[in-house]
Formats: C-alpha cells, structure tokens, sequence
C-alpha cells in the first residue's frame, strides 16, 4: 500500500475566512484600515500601522506586476516533486499590497520581472488558491 502525500494548504481561521471565502469565489480580497487607511495582506486582526480594529474588505482588480520569481527545481517537500518545475511569483498589486503565487505552465515560460500580470484561481485538494494566471500586454 503506498500513502498519499497531501499538500500543505493554508488553514483558515476568523482572521483569513473571509479571505478564502472569496477565493472559492474567485475574488481576490484584501484589508485597509478606516482610520489610517493602510492597505494590508495577509488578513489580520488589527492594523499594521496604528492598531485599530476597524479594518474594510475591498475587492482587487487582480492585476499586477511581477516584483520577482524564482523557479524551484529542487522540491521542498516530497510532494511537491511531481510538480517541479514550478515558479512562485512576487506580485505588487495594483491596490498596494504583495502578494506571492505560483504561476500557471504557460505564464512560468515567459514570466519576467516588471511583468504585468492577471491573478486567477486553481483548486488544490477542495482549497481555491490564487495563482498568476496570464501575462497582460501593456501598450508601449
């Protein structure tokens, strides 16, 4: 009998709920802080920047630019072996937060620094995950 490696996904808690409920909406959510209006993700309690507790959900437009990547060759874990070649992104998010993603097949063989990029979704053992999804063409 061979086990199955299970992937390690994110847990949820009251913090990131309603963040991954919106992913298994396929909508990219992210904090701002009604008093300073500091912009933040991951999801927390509290504000990053002065501490109060009234923070706002809004919707990205989940676009993008590549601030850095890197492609993993050598797998971390066993799990991820089958996997490899992979490449995980640094995105600036138009609304002023940084996200990290894997990138989709296609995206990994053209994906450069300054890239800008479109985030979508991928499912993974019941769990949706943001992943950059395609490259944008901006007009020169």
């Amino acid at each position: 009998m061979t086990a199955t490696l299970a992937r390690p996904l994110p847990r949820p808690d009251a913090q990131t709920r309603p963040y991954w409920d919106a992913c298994a909406q396929g909508q990219l959510t992210y904090q701002s802080c009604t008093r300073c209006g500091r912009v933040q993700f991951t999801p927390r309690a509290l504000c990053e920047q002065c501490q109060c507790t009234d923070l706002g959900w809004h919707l990205s437009e989940r676009i993008g630019t590549v601030l850095t990547f890197t492609t993993v060759h050598r797998a971390p874990l066993p799990v991820f072996k089958a996997m490899t070649p992979y490449v995980i992104a640094l995105i600036d998010m138009k609304e002023g937060f940084r996200l990290m993603a894997n990138a989709t097949a296609d995206v990994s063989q053209k994906i450069a620094i300054g890239s800008t990029v479109q985030i979508g979704f991928t499912e993974v053992n019941g769990m949706t995950l943001p992943i950059v999804q395609s490259l944008i063409e901006m007009p020169r």
